[in-house]
């Protein structure tokens, strides 16, 4: 399919609770941008032929990737950044003039956002989850120099070898062990998604001054959250982390910086 109208679009399996459309659709408003930005459903055995149709679309501006297929993707465009080795994982693709199709990662710099005034040298955080996300999630922490890391993941395996692969100090638990005392949870992985398991954990452990941090956003206040609030933990939602990757995308995608001063009211839309 080509359009005469530039457009860029986020892909996953499933699709449908993606936000994404929204969030850009607002800032092409307010700029005066004539463009477009779709949602499509791609599963796994789609996603090479659905790179390739958009490589020849000079009106496709390219598209963020959204679970599974951060890290699949990365088999399927070039990586001049070297994303593959510093994150592991990739989460928006840009289209060249060329036709030619760059691959990056704008996860790491929109996790931390939120919680970059904090200061996280030499602290404990618990990542539950070891997929793209969490790959993301490891190469920001370790930008501001975290202390240890321990996963909580169903692959023990993987999640060593994201610690490896890192050099960062850090341990691996079942996803059902007792989380350790620490000052960050943060949870990468789907469990608490609209559609997909809850994620059971006990907060416990966790001292009062820490944060909880879960990238899900659909629901916006899932389990965990409520969870956090009801002992009086600090909590960050996923909707600061979309909003922060989106913006970096945009400029890809649209050559504009957002209306960021606009970020309440986007918010407000976001949740209604």
């Amino acid at each position: 399919m080509t359009t005469t109208i530039p457009y860029a679009d986020v892909i996953g399996d499933p699709i449908a609770q993606s936000k994404s459309p929204l969030i850009h659709k607002f800032w092409l408003d307010r700029l005066a941008i004539e463009a477009d930005y779709r949602r499509h459903h791609v599963t796994p055995d789609e996603l090479a032929d659905y790179i390739e149709q958009r490589r020849s679309d000079p009106a496709w501006r390219g598209c963020n990737v959204t679970l599974p297929h951060k890290i699949a993707i990365m088999d399927l465009v070039s990586d001049p950044g070297g994303v593959r080795e510093k994150i592991g994982a990739m989460n928006t693709i840009v289209r060249q003039a060329d036709g030619s199709l760059i691959g990056t990662n704008t996860d790491a710099a929109g996790f931390m956002a939120p919680i970059a005034d904090t200061d996280w040298s030499g602290k404990h955080a618990v990542v539950i989850g070891a997929g793209g996300a969490a790959r993301a999630v490891l190469f920001a922490l370790k930008q501001v120099g975290i202390g240890e890391i321990t996963f909580l993941a169903r692959s023990g395996l993987k999640a060593t070898g994201l610690l490896m692969q890192a050099s960062v100090k850090g341990s691996v638990l079942p996803m059902d062990a007792r989380l350790p005392e620490a000052d960050l949870l943060i949870n990468a992985s789907p469990l608490g998604m609209t559609g997909k398991a809850a994620l059971e954990v006990d907060l416990d452990p966790l001292p009062a001054d820490a944060l909880v941090y879960d990238l899900v956003y659909a629901p916006l206040e899932t389990g965990l959250l409520r969870a956090a609030k009801k002992r009086d933990l600090a909590v960050v939602d996923g909707l600061d982390m979309l909003i922060g990757q989106a913006a970096l995308a945009f400029e890809l995608f649209f050559g504009a910086t957002p209306p960021m001063e606009d970020d309440a009211e986007l918010r407000k839309l976001l949740i209604a």
